[in-house]
């Protein structure tokens, strides 16, 4: 399977940086991942709704254009559905059982993401109804796919 986690941003933090290289390199012997970052925009402190869509409309095509047309496409989104562990192995055991080998997920930006790409979302992901900075939320999705891998081999390490 390829997992690939299409973030908005560049990571700057050391510490997250270590704990996701850290679990992409425990992931390896499951799945190739990959991670992209695409820019974000550049936006004043207080914006207009106006220009709040339009960030998030930039970003957007700088996501969409990341993904490949036969991915399955999972964005993570605080209105998202709320999966346990157990749920989210299950879904990643299924996509590789119907032969979806690329799963992508994505990350928005601060704003959140664009209308196209919760269009081209086959599932609307959600770790909880709290909002968390998306640099921490690599880290914490990047340690739940690879909980997923290790639940669906049986192997210990889910508690």
């Amino acid at each position: 399977m390829n997992i690939t986690i299409v973030s908005v941003g560049k990571l700057k933090e050391k510490y997250l940086k270590q704990g996701i290289d850290e679990y992409k390199k425990r992931l390896n012997a499951y799945a190739k991942v990959s991670i992209i970052e695409v820019a974000d925009e550049k936006a004043p402190e207080t914006m207009s709704e106006a220009e709040m869509k339009e960030v998030k409309r930039k970003e957007g095509e700088r996501i969409l254009s990341s993904i490949a047309p036969d991915a399955f496409v999972i964005t993570l989104e605080i209105e998202g559905k709320m999966l346990g562990s157990e749920q989210l192995a299950k879904k990643l055991d299924e996509l590789a059982t119907y032969g979806k080998s690329k799963v992508v997920f994505v990350i928005g930006g601060s704003l959140g993401i664009s209308q196209d790409v919760q269009r081209r979302s086959d599932l609307a992901l959600s770790f909880s109804k709290m909002t968390f900075p998306h640099q921490l939320m690599r880290l914490v999705l990047i340690e739940q796919v690879y909980r997923s891998f290790r639940i669906n081999r049986g192997e210990p390490y889910h508690k």
